[in-house]
């Protein structure tokens, strides 16, 4: 008997990916709550940790090990991910807002945003300087800084422990880069007054050693392309400014109508708000029962405490009390791979503490590097033969993926009989139907997606492209749709919910393609699926597959790879990054290439059955065959890599046999890889292939020529 998944219940909503949230989203998927819908939503796929940016800086550490993935570590916890920066909460209607998307309700939510370093006061600051949080923003432009060459001039506004342990870390980096520089910290009163006499004497002697120039007791004026501007007229020149000084709270917290303390959201000793419903953590937090300094060590702290009473808030367990510790271990960066750490006024410094703070700092972040593999499923003991090689070795892939086999399709199909209407124009193997009524040409297409990604607003729009490209690619003009909407079990409240992203989603998306839904179904099952059904008009005769000729010129107007990425990305061996760029290629419409692309001679949409397999359909309907240049063909970010590891989508090998005579190789493999909303891929006359790649390019299409056809049967690599 089939046991079917437990319905949803409740929402919780985690805004941003602060510490407390990453170690919550990990203890979760160990132990989630059956019931709970989770929500992580932050600006990128990435939360840099903050203990390792001055390592990071100073060129101890690669970019890539200051981030801690949350594209993965969701995956883990069976989180969805918005990537998005919330701008306000409706807590009356229990709503997050973010831009360009539907408002995401919630029944519980927990911000653990951080704070900003911005100082939209300072005249300049926005224009010519980088704020030292959020973090992913300094990294990013240091990195660029630093790989350059020729004299460095570096400010940074700020004397605390934040700036001191920036402005080291970036003299100690340019030195070993051999590079000229002059690196000046500067403040308003005076540097380090909130430690101890001995850590500040420590401190500034090795400023000193790194040639740091410190500017005390100065009011800047403002930041310009050249540098700093004193109120006293004093000017210091810089071309990379941060600011480490004044750490604010962002903006939108005043106006979700929490109670606040200097702009913080207060929380009691359950980390709970003035509202119930919402929590908050890390440095957005103010700890009203017990103040305490901004500090990751608490963010940290208050980990497990968030995941009990975020668990009690949704109807599971008792709430539990925060007591923040009176003193903490400050680990402290001096440039090089030395530290100072202090405690209870008493400091040590040296390379000792450097191996100690690294210790402390990898040991945090392999917490998420290293997570838990997916336990394959345990097989029956008593079982049908067959059942182990029908199941294969990793979970089925999603999006095309999914798709049935082209063998299975073909048969099934083959011996149907032909249509018998007059109105029907028959078209074998091509993307649509060809309807003629009142000699109007219209075309008809159906298709749907096995989810992939949880956010139901990412799935339907990539849902829609998807579908909208059968009518693109026979050069017609999208006219209706219907919807085709399969839940996972879940309450009525959510079902409401998520009705009201995907509807919202899909009506923005088949309308901006000049198309109107017209109704549709839905009903609940095991997971979700979305799917349409769309008729497209044609002012002339459609683009078919038939109409190719020897020596036509073949244009691609996506990247392949998708599919190698989302079978990694359930792995969790994709990295977010990775994925977000894959995602918004999957997202991105192809009417405009349509458009561009109007006198092809054939045309189709690359999606499941892979490049190879939609061209060898091309090729078979004109009778022809074709070359395909390999190094023209573009790749997803990642795809190569993970190609070259040997991932595969579960459909790969059904597609590798539809051309068995083209050599394999892991990126020869990815021209079999199922494409889920794919590129279009046309055949146009030699003589224009040129000028229509360029307006195709112009367009923001990463398109590119990838080979041609010739008259000899079968198709070929030229690498």
């Amino acid at each position: 008997m089939h046991t079917p998944p437990l319905p949803l219940t409740r929402d919780l909503v985690l805004i941003g990916g602060g510490h407390t949230h990453a170690l919550f989203l990990r203890k979760w998927g160990m132990n989630p709550l059956p019931g709970v819908r989770v929500t992580v939503i932050n600006p990128g796929p990435t939360a840099p940790y903050s203990g390792m940016l001055p390592g990071f800086v100073a060129g101890h550490y690669d970019r890539a090990e200051l981030d801690i993935d949350l594209i993965q570590l969701a995956r883990f916890a069976g989180a969805r991910v918005v990537l998005g920066a919330v701008d306000g909460i409706d807590t009356d209607e229990r709503l997050v807002h973010v831009p360009d998307r539907p408002p995401i309700a919630f029944d519980v939510a927990s911000v653990n945003v951080g704070i900003t370093s911005e100082m939209p006061e300072l005249p300049g600051f926005a224009d010519y300087a980088v704020p030292a949080k959020p973090l992913g923003q300094i990294a990013a432009n240091w990195g660029k800084y630093l790989g350059g060459d020729g004299p460095a001039s570096v400010a940074v506004i700020g004397g605390g422990v934040a700036g001191v342990e920036l402005a080291m870390a970036m003299a100690h980096a340019l030195s070993a880069k051999g590079r000229e520089s002059r690196v000046t910290l500067i403040d308003h009163a005076s540097v380090l007054n909130s430690t101890a006499p001995k850590t500040t004497a420590t401190i500034l002697q090795n400023m000193k050693g790194l040639g740091i120039e410190v500017v005390e007791n100065a009011k800047i004026a403002e930041v310009t392309k050249q540098g700093i501007k004193f109120v006293d007229g004093r000017s210091i020149p810089a071309d990379f400014v941060t600011g480490a000084a004044g750490a604010r709270p962002y903006d939108w917290l005043a106006r979700t109508g929490l109670a606040l303390d200097s702009g913080y959201i207060r929380v009691d000793a359950h980390l709970q708000s003035s509202n119930t419903a919402i929590f908050a953590a890390g440095d957005c937090a103010h700890l009203a029962h017990n103040p305490r300094p901004k500090a990751g060590v608490y963010a940290v702290r208050e980990a497990p405490v968030l995941y009990n009473n975020l668990r009690a808030a949704l109807g599971s367990g008792r709430m539990r009390c925060y007591r923040p510790q009176r003193d903490y271990l400050k680990l402290i960066s001096l440039g090089g791979k030395s530290a100072l750490g202090e405690r209870f006024g008493t400091s040590f410094s040296g390379p000792l503490m450097w191996v100690w703070k690294n210790h402390i700092d990898q040991s945090f972040m392999n917490r998420f590097r290293d997570l838990p593999q997916m336990k394959a499923l345990a097989l029956p003991r008593q079982r049908a033969a067959g059942l182990r090689e029908a199941l294969g070795d990793k979970p089925m892939c999603g999006g095309c993926g999914a798709k049935v086999g082209r063998n299975a399709l073909r048969t099934s199909l083959r011996n149907l009989p032909p249509p018998k209407r007059e109105d029907i124009t028959p078209l074998p193997g091509d993307d649509a139907a060809l309807l003629t009524t009142g000699g109007v040409h219209q075309v008809m297409t159906s298709d749907h997606l096995r989810g992939f990604v949880l956010d139901p607003v990412l799935m339907t729009r990539i849902a829609a492209v998807h579908a909208l490209g059968d009518i693109w690619a026979m050069g017609a003009a999208p006219q209706a749709a219907t919807a085709t909407i399969i839940l996972p079990r879940m309450s009525p409240d959510l079902q409401r919910r998520t009705m009201s992203e995907i509807m919202e989603t899909a009506t923005d998306v088949i309308r901006n393609a000049g198309a109107e839904i017209v109704g549709g179904h839905s009903s609940l099952g095991d997971e979700m699926t979305i799917g349409f059904t769309l008729t497209g008009l044609c002012d002339k005769k459609p683009i078919t597959l038939s109409g190719a000729q020897p020596n036509d010129v073949l244009i691609l107007t996506k990247p392949l790879g998708s599919g190698v990425l989302m079978a990694a990305e359930m792995a969790g061996k994709a990295k977010g990054t990775w994925m977000e760029e894959a995602y918004g290629l999957m997202a991105q419409p192809q009417g405009a290439a349509s458009a561009i692309l109007t006198q092809a001679s054939a045309m189709t949409d690359v999606t499941g059955f892979g490049l190879a397999g939609h061209l060898q359909g091309i090729c078979a309907a004109a009778s022809c065959g074709a070359t395909i240049i390999l190094e023209s063909v573009p790749f997803m970010a990642g795809a190569a890599e993970l190609s070259e590891q040997g991932i595969r989508s579960t459909i790969f090998p059904e597609n590798r046999l539809i051309a068995p005579e083209l050599p394999g190789g892991s990126n020869a493999d990815i021209l079999f890889d199922p494409q889920t909303a794919g590129g279009l891929l046309a055949a146009v006359k030699a003589v224009e292939a040129e000028a229509l790649l360029d307006q195709l390019l112009r367009a923001g299409f990463t398109a590119a020529i990838i080979g041609h056809l010739n008259s000899a049967p079968g198709l070929r690599l030229q690498s």
